[in-house]
């Protein structure tokens, strides 16, 4: 396996999720990299500065519009956060749940431009529309500016300390990958994440009406203590896959969305891979270890395979067992977008014995943690 079109991708720059950062993140991040920017993606570069560069007037004034108004709301309602690794099924989890008008949630819009939404929303919206494309490169799944999507991107677009930044500093990725279980990170760091996360969850429940959320984000899979010292009672639904699956899944998604998004040229697609098992494990090392802090009443897991099964028979037990209200008002609308996902093409591949047996080394903990059988 290679990166796909690698070469014939590096003149695309519309696609570059760097263009919704602010100005001030921007040069945190070609600090962080000591602007070493390949020659060949500065156009990628140049264009998110500019694009940058033009919103941040409009940014000044969503600032000085809501910024007290911002602060002053109060989350009443404790977010549902769903856990688990990327290509685990938490965004299908994600868009069966935001169809309950009782939640509120990211759409692609608020996550890609955070700064925005509030005040230039009629604006930059069709920019962002235009710019993201109606199916994920990785897979068979619709992407709309409306659609709910993961908050990570979010904290990104104002945060030098995300783990989004690996894919576009490629060569620094070690660096970014840091940023998902937080170990060894300096206090003031985390303390930065908090407050920089709290705010845009006040902002998104400002936008909603003061509804509860329900967020996705991978990353917060090994972040459980600083969601808990965030939010004492909030609900978790944690979505787990066979290890074998996700591991393919996970190196279609590298090799297919990196050649969009690096300003950097990756390094082979073989220490991507190394990249990627290392993050597994320290993710589901950190999660194991942590998720004894949630209360039980507050925390389920569902095994991706019986989800894609029998859908609705789990998004039924997710509202019964963390006490959600609203199941049977949204059921309808539950069952008639689970229908509409039947057509969704799903990806085959090969595995050879030397292949498997390297994946179950790596993540045997895992296999044996999930009852997935060698």
């Amino acid at each position: 396996m290679d990166y796909v079109n690698l070469k014939e991708n590096t003149l695309v720059i519309t696609k570059e999720p760097l263009a919704g950062d602010t100005l001030s993140n921007l040069l945190r991040l070609l600090v962080q990299n000591r602007f070493k920017i390949d020659f060949k993606y500065m156009p990628r570069m140049l264009y998110a500065i500019t694009i940058s560069s033009i919103m941040a007037p409009f940014r000044i004034k969503e600032h000085i519009t809501f910024e007290k108004t911002i602060k002053e709301t109060e989350i009443k309602h404790d977010p549902i956060f769903i856990l688990g690794h990327w290509r685990s099924g938490t965004t299908y989890l994600h868009n069966v749940l935001s169809l309950d008008k009782n939640l509120g949630y990211f759409s692609t819009f608020h996550a890609i431009l955070p700064s925005l939404f509030l005040g230039s929303g009629k604006r930059f919206k069709p920019f962002v529309a235009s710019s993201i494309p109606k199916k994920r490169p990785m897979d068979d799944v619709s992407m709309r500016a409306d659609l709910p999507q993961e908050d990570e991107y979010a904290i990104s677009t104002l945060s030098p300390y995300s783990v989004n930044h690996s894919l576009c500093f490629p060569r620094n990725a070690e660096f970014y990958n840091r940023f998902v279980c937080m170990d060894n990170i300096s206090k003031n760091v985390i303390e930065e994440w908090k407050e920089i996360y709290l705010y845009l969850l006040k902002k998104e429940t400002l936008y909603r009406d003061g509804k509860r959320l329900v967020l996705k984000n991978p990353a917060n899979t090994a972040r459980i203590k600083l969601l808990l010292e965030l939010f004492p009672d909030a609900r978790f639904a944690h979505i787990y896959r066979n290890p074998y699956h996700l591991y393919f899944s996970m190196m279609r998604f590298l090799s297919s969305i990196t050649p969009f998004l690096c300003v950097q040229e990756p390094p082979k697609i073989e220490e991507a891979e190394k990249q990627m098992m290392r993050a597994y494990k320290q993710i589901y090392k950190k999660y194991f270890k942590e998720k004894r802090h949630i209360p039980k009443e507050n925390l389920i897991e569902i095994r991706y395979e019986d989800f894609i099964e029998r859908p609705l028979e789990k998004i039924r037990g997710i509202y019964t067992h963390l006490h959600l209200d609203g199941f049977q008002e949204s059921e309808k609308t539950f069952k008639k977008y689970i229908a509409s996902q039947k057509n969704v093409k799903t990806h085959t591949y090969k595995m050879d014995e030397d292949l498997k047996e390297k994946i179950y080394k790596e993540w045997r903990f895992a296999f044996d943690k999930f009852g997935y059988e060698r």
